[in-house]
This record gives structure tokens, C-alpha cells and sequence, in this order.
């Protein structure tokens, strides 16, 4: 029996040696909903958890684009962060109309804004489908090749599924291949802003404070899903607790955390370390510079790239964070005194041996090949040289004209049938484009291009044709009509001959490169990813074959659940107190002067007397987060709303790669707080009414 035999026969067995077992830390995992360790947490907690209970959290979960939020009222109303609904109130500003300084409040659902080509996903169903992908494998087949037919049986059990249910349907890698799972989701996509706080309260002391604690962040927004016009009747939704959770008490998030890295071998840890991490930290940084100096223009200028800069000062501290960890040798002292230890009882055994044994060697040399195309990687297909929403508005519209032509198990997983309606929708999204920040961000990244690669690169000189970066940005912005979302559908209505007529700028420039950038990315596939694939397989296997414990996959995106309790830490000898209340609040503005980024808004100021200081505004929990997360539900024993999560300690940002207990914190709005600044804040009485389940109009006005 070859090793690929044993990896289709393996995927059956992994799931249920996962529910079996227990995570190495009481409280670590991102645990899918088909796989949550309930007798650990009832003898750890003292709490049975049912299906019943499992299934109502479930469907009251709901997934943005990256991040989390959940249903908290029968009528379709959607609990989130402020910093994730952020380019939606973005894309409903107007200079005139400014909603991320000043807030939103639909009085009447007569008045709740419509996000255009939003999309929020309710996970329906999960179905382990790792039998179907692995049986397109067959024997004696390259990586390459297995890595080619596994994507064609994905796009082929994708297309099945949502012909024959109607929903969203995802096949998710999980175990870095060891398993593959179908996500069926119900999709809305008519969504409503309902309410947003000021961004100076919802980002209370902005990148300073941001991965720290204590806070002392109102990060909420509140969206509504319609269903024909009108508000959808949820079955499943999170009722609030008024009275929030109390210091040791065992709480439960439902979200979505994003990649995670933590069962990934040494070498690959390296990679990150030294190449995959700092060079993206440095274009950050560049990316960074270029919309300050665009914003320093004027007021109108710093509105238009607001949310980028937030979006990557974000991005950049937690890098810095993961890379600081990574950085740390106990932290790789660790990693490499688990794999030494898999390795020798892999070794140990001849069977295992002869299964497993080369498959961190394989990863090893995926690492060198990943860095021998790292350049071509990242200036061809990764774009980094073309930072502009136009570029990847034309490369999407250059591609899905020639990939629609083909079978669908042939075309790239992003043109797959399964998941074209949510890419139209996308590329056809009217949100604005302002000419004058995309010709600057584009003059800027042409220049680190050249910078980088040199004047005579060979993507130099095809991307420039012997022009400055300040002129061919400026030939670029200005010879494009894609900003127009008619233009959009009329060259892809027009199809290939279309695309290949037109003199359109960026349309000319994404055709030009087009062919080199395909061949780099297939290359990455064969010799990076594919390869990758196969090896992690292997490796998950060789863990529960060896350790015979439960472990859950890393972080993909999907819905998780994490549990933990309300409880402060340890940081340089001080202790610090789980919750955060109104009182410290106003002591932080003093502080500082009543400054950005620790000024108030107006309302803030005048309201303060009305509002009650001992009642907790932020709090945080040992549940294991990392980024996506954001928006997830803090939940009790009763299912009800104690928090929401919107961020996590500087200590959580190694949690990518290994979790820590004693000081990883996720950093959430207390459900206390929310009520409180809703009613005496804001005015809001209906709402808050709404989140309390009390009779009456949920919002004033009906539609």
C-alpha cells in the first residue's frame, strides 16, 4: 500500500480521534463544530454541552468577509465590530456625510443604509467529503498531479452540492490536507447598516492602545439581513445578558479565526521568520508611508484612504507581534522539541517510518523552492508593484472571460461555479474610487518595484514601457474606465473578444502579464503548495497515529468554537484586572490630554454624568483567538451574549503559532457596557429594547 492509499483511507479515522481527545492546554483550540472536545469541557467545566445547544450557536453564527459576527435578534439583526463593518460605513460616507467620524443611528428601519455587495454567510452544514478528494489520487502520481485532480474533484463536489442545495458550498482543507470538509452556507446579501458608533470611541486610543490591555473600545456595529424587502425572520439568534459575566466564569466564542501556522514543521516556521514575514512587513510599511503622504493633502484626502491606513496599521502590529514571537527561542524551542519528539516515534516504527518519515524533508524543500520564486511571486501574481483596486479589477475581469470557457473542474478555484455569484457580486460593487489615491498609490509601489528589482528587471520593463512610475501611474489611472461598474459588465458581457479588443489601460496591462504571472503561479503550486500538501497529510497522520490525542486543525476561516473563562494575567509583575469599566474610561482621556487618539466625542463628554462608571466596558477571557475572530460572540453557559470579542493582547499575537494560557487574552466589549452607552449615550431605547427581547417595535418604525 503506497502512502497516498493510506492518506484516503487515514481522513475517516482523524475526526473522530479529534472529538476524542484534548488539546495540549485546557483551554487551546479552535475547535469545529462536528469535533468539540465535550467531555474535556465537562470535566474541565462541569458543563455538558448538547446538540441542541451546538446547533442553535451554529445557526445564529454569522460570517463576514474575514471576520465574525451573530444573529441577536429574531428580526435579522447582526452583532459585529465596528473595525469590521468599517469599509461598509466607509462605502455609505460622503464627504457631506462623514458616518466613520460621526456615527450612524437608523431611528426607523425606513432609515437603515443598504451595503452594496455585501455578503454575509450562515454555515448550514459541514460534510466530510476527504474520501471524494482523495479518490481523484491516484498512484504513482507526481504532487503536481495529485494536487491538480484533488482541485478538480473539489470544484466538481462544490458545483454538486450548491446545484443541488442552493447554498454557498465550500470544500475546506483542514490539517494542512489531512482532511477535507464541505461548508454549506446560506447566503445574505441584502444587509443594513442599523447602528455604528464614532470611530474615536469605537477605536478608542487608536493604534497606540491597539493588541494592548487594558481598553476601552466601543468597537460595535449593528447590520440587519433582509430577506425580499423585508427584515429576515431568524429562528436562531443570541439572547443578551444584561447582567454580563463574572471574574472565573467559563465562557464560549463562535467565530471565525483565519490561518493559524501552529502544526506547521520547523522549517517552514523559519521561512515565515525570515522571509515570508519581514518582506511583508516592509511592503506594509511602504504601502503605509504612501497613504499618509496622500492623506496629508487635505481633510477630503485623509477621508478617502482612512480605512486603508487603519486596515494596515492593524495588519502591521500584529505582524510585528507574530514575527516577535516567532523571534522568541523559547517559542522555537518548543516547536522543535515537538517535532523532534514526533519524528523519533515516527522513526521508531519501520511501518511509520517508511510512511511518514520524509515528509518534513518534502516541507524543507517546499521552503527553498518558495523562496527561489518569491520575487517572481510576489511582483507577478501577488501584483505588489500594482497597488491599485483598478489592477485587480482588471486582472479578475482578464481572467473570468478566459476561465469561464473551460470545465469547471479546469478553472481556477476562484472561477469555479460553486463561488462565481459572491466574485460577481464583488467585482461589480459600486463603491467609490478616488482617481487621485490610486494614481498615488500606484506611482509609489511602481517605485519600490523598481527599487527592488532594478531598472532592467525584465517585470520592470514590461510593467513601465520606459516610463517614470509618476508617469505610467498617471497613464494608467487616467486610461482606465473600470471605476464604472457599465464598463465592468460591458467587457465582461463582451467576453474574450472583449478583453482582447480593448485599449483600455489597465485592461492592456493585466492581458500583457497575464501569461508570466499564470506561469508563476504554477510553479508556486508545483513545487510549494502542491508539495506542501502531500507532506502535511502525511504528517497529520504520523500525529494521531503516534500521540493518539485529539488535536484541532489550524485556523481556515471557518466557524470555530473556543472556550475559556473571564480572567486577568501577569504583565511585568502587575496584575492585570479582567474588566475595564466607565470610570477608566475618563481617566485614560485626562491622561491624555483629551488628545487623538484618546479624545472623546461630544456626545461622550456631555453624556458622561448619565452614565453609570462602575459598569464593565471591556473584559478579557483566556479563549484562543487570532485574527478573524473579530465580532465573535462571548457567550455563557446559557448561550446568551456576555461580550463581544474585537481584539486580543499584544501576548496573543504568537497564538499563530503556538498558544499560551498563562497570558494570550482576547480583548471583547462587555455586554453591560454596550447596553449602558446604547440607552444613555445614544438615545437608542428601541434598539436596546431589540438586543433585551422586550415586547414592543424592535427599532421605532416598521417597514
Amino acid at each position: 500500500m503506497t502512502s497516498r492509499t493510506r492518506v484516503r483511507l487515514a481522513g475517516a479515522a482523524l475526526l473522530a480521534c479529534v472529538a476524542a481527545g484534548a488539546a495540549l492546554h485546557a483551554d487551546e483550540g479552535f475547535w469545529p463544530f462536528n469535533a468539540v472536545p465535550r467531555a474535556v469541557i465537562e470535566k474541565t467545566h462541569g458543563f455538558a454541552i448538547g446538540d441542541d445547544w451546538l446547533r442553535h450557536v451554529q445557526l445564529a453564527s454569522v460570517r463576514f468577509g474575514g471576520a465574525s459576527g451573530s444573529f441577536v435578534s429574531p428580526d435579522g439583526l447582526v452583532l459585529t465590530n465596528h473595525h469590521v463593518g468599517r469599509g461598509a460605513i466607509q462605502q455609505l460616507s460622503t464627504p457631506e456625510r462623514d458616518l466613520i467620524r460621526d456615527g450612524f443611528y437608523a431611528r426607523t428601519r425606513a432609515d437603515e443604509l443598504k451595503v452594496p455587495a455585501m455578503e454575509l454567510n450562515v454555515l448550514q452544514s459541514l460534510e466530510d467529503v476527504t474520501a471524494q478528494v482523495n479518490a481523484a489520487v491516484s498512484d504513482g502520481m507526481s504532487h503536481a498531479e495529485a494536487f491538480a485532480a484533488r482541485r478538480a474533484a473539489i470544484a466538481q463536489i462544490e458545483k454538486a452540492s450548491t446545484d443541488a442545495t442552493g447554498l454557498r458550498s465550500d470544500v475546506v482543507t483542514l490539517y494542512q490536507g489531512g482532511l477535507y470538509h464541505l461548508y454549506r452556507y446560506k447566503k445574505y446579501t441584502d444587509v443594513r447598516l442599523v447602528f455604528a458608533p464614532e470611530n474615536a470611541i469605537a477605536f478608542f486610543g487608536g493604534d497606540p492602545d491597539n493588541f494592548t490591555y487594558p481598553r476601552y473600545d466601543l468597537d460595535i456595529t449593528l447590520f440587519r439581513v433582509y430577506e425580499d424587502d423585508r427584515p429576515a425572520k431568524v429562528a436562531h439568534y443570541l439572547k443578551w445578558s444584561p447582567a454580563g459575566a463574572s471574574d472565573g466564569e467559563l465562557v464560549f466564542t463562535s467565530g471565525h479565526p483565519g490561518g493559524t501556522q501552529r502544526l506547521y514543521t520547523v522549517a517552514h516556521l523559519e521561512y515565515v521568520r525570515d522571509i515570508s514575514l519581514p518582506a511583508t512587513i516592509a511592503r506594509l510599511e511602504r504601502m503605509l508611508a504612501a497613504r499618509n503622504r496622500y492623506g496629508a493633502l487635505g481633510t477630503e484626502q485623509a477621508r478617502q484612504v482612512r480605512s486603508e491606513i487603519f486596515g494596515i496599521e492593524n495588519s502591521l502590529k500584529s505582524m510585528r507581534g507574530q514575527l516577535k514571537g516567532l523571534g522568541d527561542p523559547a517559542l522555537m524551542t518548543v516547536k522543535q522539541r515537538q517535532e523532534t519528539t514526533l519524528r523519533a516515534a515516527v522513526g521508531a516504527d519501520a511501518k511509520l517510518s517508511a510512511r511518514f518519515a520524509a515528509a518534513w524533508d518534502e516541507v524543507a524543500a517546499a521552503q527553498r523552492a518558495a523562496r527561489d520564486l518569491r520575487v517572481d511571486q510576489s511582483f507577478l501574481e501577488g501584483a505588489q508593484g500594482l497597488d491599485t483596486r483598478l489592477f485587480t479589477i482588471a486582472r479578475s475581469i482578464v481572467r473570468f472571460v478566459d476561465e469561464r470557457e473551460k470545465p469547471n473542474a479546469d478553472r481556477l478555484p476562484e472561477y469555479t461555479e460553486a463561488r462565481l455569484a459572491s466574485f460577481e457580486r464583488q467585482l461589480y460593487s459600486p463603491s467609490p474610487i478616488y482617481p487621485d489615491a490610486e494614481r498615488a498609490k500606484l506611482a509609489d509601489s511602481l517605485a519600490s518595484m523598481v527599487e527592488e528589482l532594478g531598472p532592467n528587471h525584465p517585470i520592470v520593463t514590461q510593467v513601465l514601457g520606459g516610463r517614470t512610475p509618476e508617469a505610467r501611474a498617471a497613464e494608467l489611472v487616467g486610461g482606465t474606465a473600470l471605476a464604472d461598474v457599465a464598463a465592468r459588465r460591458a467587457l465582461v458581457d463582451g467576453g474574450r473578444a472583449a478583453v482582447a479588443a480593448s485599449t483600455d489601460a489597465m485592461i492592456a496591462l493585466a492581458r500583457a502579464i497575464d501569461a508570466r504571472s499564470r506561469e508563476v503561479r504554477r510553479q508556486v503550486e508545483d513545487r510549494v503548495s502542491s508539495v506542501e500538501r502531500d507532506a502535511y497529510a502525511r504528517i497529520a497522520q504520523a500525529v494521531f497515529a503516534t500521540q493518539g490525542t485529539g488535536a484541532y486543525p489550524d485556523g481556515t476561516g471557518t466557524l470555530r468554537l473556543s472556550f475559556g473563562t473571564v480572567k486577568g494575567y501577569q504583565e511585568d509583575g502587575r496584575a492585570v484586572a479582567p474588566f475595564t469599566d466607565f470610570a477608566g474610561l475618563y481617566v485614560r482621556e485626562r491622561q491624555f490630554g483629551g488628545k487623538p487618539p484618546y479624545d472623546l466625542p461630544r456626545r461622550w463628554l456631555d453624556r458622561r454624568a448619565a452614565l453609570d462608571p462602575r459598569i464593565a466596558l471591556n473584559l478579557v477571557t483566556t479563549n484562543d483567538i487570532v485574527g478573524g475572530n473579530s465580532g465573535s460572540p462571548v457567550i455563557n453557559r446559557k448561550a446568551e451574549i456576555v461580550g463581544l470579542v474585537f481584539d486580543g493582547n499584544i501576548q496573543m499575537l504568537p497564538g499563530y503559532y503556538v498558544y499560551d494560557g498563562g497570558v494570550s487574552r482576547a480583548v471583547s466589549v462587555d455586554s453591560r457596557g454596550i447596553i449602558e452607552a446604547l440607552r444613555k449615550v445614544y438615545d437608542a431605547a428601541p434598539l436596546v429594547d431589540e438586543l433585551l427581547g422586550k415586547a414592543g417595535t424592535p427599532t421605532s418604525g416598521t417597514r
